[in-house]
């Protein structure tokens, strides 16, 4: 049998649990403070439900999960083949928290008052190619507020989001504007059909990573109107994305007031503590997205941390009426990721001391125990070892303050006191 996990996931020791536990506390306590309330969803959703989810490319990334007992026989004897993934799959992992979230208000809609808002600190799972920075199983830290078609929203998303950012320790970073009805009506400018839109838009969504050229070549490869791809790349060619540039261009100007609005009200809430700018370039690729997105981009280590949007129709699927949505996400596996290996200082608030005892002095070990518990700090109990000496240094890399051996002295014998 295999002792390694499955590729794309984790496993963790206790001092990276204990880094990801003050991470994932220290973000929700700032999210709490700022009025947002915890909820929690399954990791597993209908198939149906994440297939119509206008998620994008995660669509192609969801994990299926076979119909068991009777479902699955009578799934097979009716001659389907595993080439027709959906007619012997009936749930699946959700690929983010938002089309959850989408479903838990349709069905608990009763029992919640609108604006909603609320935080979902979760695992999500995506079928990747495991790579760096590409994980199947990882955490996602959202809020979210349903019920408001304000542009407050984005706002007090932004600051938030912003604020938990800062808790944990990242400072230099700058939050991107667009909004996907400003993106559509520069698209419908150059010519593309309506119904091509969402799937220009998921290829303008990677100009970063393939540049303009690649971007030409995946519009061609779609079969797009050539006149439109020609006019549209020699737009980006201009590189003249400005929102007053764009009111010239735009009849219905309202997306652009909308960003003008969010990007002057958090600018003049954070005094210039970050950079809040628009960004035509930006996209997000879930297809779900109606209005405002945004991310958080950091400068320090190069690429986004947080990112979501306004999802206006996604409720919708579920209730036949339109019920407004925006959320922001975190990627904490990123951040997590750049903070070991740049080095985290995590505030001690708690030394942790082990208390190690012979054999038949356990009595006497959770006495001493207790004596440090009750100062506030953390004991735990071992058996002294033979090894002694390789134990301790074990300890003291997992970040152990210190060590006492009950009956023989109260006082914690501090690891690297002798170096100073």
């Amino acid at each position: 049998m295999k002792v390694t996990s499955v590729k794309g996931t984790n496993d963790y020791l206790p001092n990276e649990v204990e880094i990801r536990d003050y991470l994932q506390n220290r973000i929700l306590e700032v999210y709490t403070q700022n009025g947002f309330e915890h909820i929690v969803t399954p990791i597993l959703e209908d198939i149906e439900n994440l297939d119509k989810s206008e998620g994008g490319e995660n669509l192609n990334l969801i994990f299926k999960v076979l119909k068991r007992g009777d479902k699955l026989d009578k799934a097979l004897a009716s001659g389907v083949t595993s080439k027709n993934e959906n007619a012997l799959a009936d749930m699946g992992l959700r690929y983010d928290l938002t089309l959850p979230l989408s479903r838990y208000y349709a069905n608990n809609k009763d029992k919640l008052t609108l604006p909603m808002k609320c935080i979902q600190m979760d695992r999500v799972y995506r079928a990747e190619r495991p790579q760096k920075g590409r994980l199947r199983e990882f955490i996602q830290c959202d809020i979210d507020i349903i019920g408001s078609e304000s542009a407050d929203s984005e706002v007090e998303l932004i600051l938030t989001t912003t604020k938990a950012l800062k808790a944990i320790g990242l400072k230099n970073f700058k939050v991107k504007l667009n909004d996907r009805r400003l993106l559509r009506a520069v698209l419908t400018e150059m010519g593309f059909a309506e119904a091509d839109l969402d799937s220009v838009c998921i290829t303008f969504d990677k100009l970063d990573k393939i540049g303009m050229e690649g971007v030409s070549a995946e519009l061609t490869e779609k079969q797009f109107d050539a006149a439109a791809i020609e006019k549209f790349c020699a737009f980006l060619e201009k590189k003249d994305f400005s929102l007053d540039s764009l009111k010239n261009m735009l009849s219905d100007t309202t997306p652009i007031e909308s960003l003008e609005y969010i990007i002057q009200s958090v600018k003049s809430l954070t005094d210039g503590s970050f950079d809040v700018v628009f960004d035509l370039s930006l996209v997000r690729g879930q297809g779900y997205y109606t209005g405002t997105v945004f991310e958080v981009e950091s400068i320090d280590f190069k690429g986004a941390v947080a990112g979501g949007g306004r999802y206006d129709n996604l409720i919708g699927k579920f209730l036949n009426q339109s019920i407004p949505a925006v959320g922001f996400s975190i990627g904490f596996e990123r951040i997590f990721s750049i903070l070991m290996e740049h080095g985290m200082d995590m505030p001690q608030s708690r030394k942790k001391v082990a208390v190690l005892y012979e054999d038949g002095k356990l009595v006497e070990a959770i006495k001493e125990a207790e004596k440090i518990r009750d100062a506030g700090d953390i004991a735990s109990l071992y058996v002294k070892p033979k090894k002694t000496g390789k134990f301790l240094a074990k300890l003291e890399e997992r970040g152990y303050y210190g060590f006492i051996i009950a009956g023989q002295s109260e006082e914690v014998s501090v690891f690297g006191a002798d170096k100073e």
